[in-house]
């Protein structure tokens, strides 16, 4: 199955495959990759007459775009950090160790694929 033009996805390789790029936020041309440029544009970099930049998810996760209830809107393009640790309006009575379970992969994005249709 050829992917989505843009198309971002998991991927546990240490480099990317023919077609694909890592998502690290590098430049690319828009002579080279004009139809990823026209899905893109300069959301996530570039000056937009010679170059476009990729998204760079390194060290991130993505979230979608648009607000949900009772949660702060986010634009396409948009670099955030969530808040990690809460003021609480309470007396705490116990100390309760957290933390988040990860595993690291790359995320990479098609640039060599069926060019996605609009509804």
């Amino acid at each position: 199955m050829q992917p989505y033009m843009g198309q971002i996805i998991m991927f546990a390789g240490n480099f990317a495959p023919t077609g694909w790029f890592l998502c690290d936020g590098q430049l690319l041309s828009i002579s080279n990759y004009s139809a990823l440029y026209s899905l893109l544009g300069t959301t996530y970099g570039g000056d937009g007459r010679t170059t476009f930049g990729l998204p760079d998810l390194r060290g991130r996760a993505p979230v979608h775009q648009g607000q949900g209830p009772g949660l702060p809107a986010y634009t396409l393009g948009q670099r955030a950090q969530f808040k990690t640790s809460y003021d609480h309006k309470y007396d705490q009575v116990q100390s309760v160790a957290s933390g988040i379970n990860y595993t690291t992969v790359n995320y990479i994005i098609a640039w060599d694929g069926v060019y996605p249709s609009s509804n």
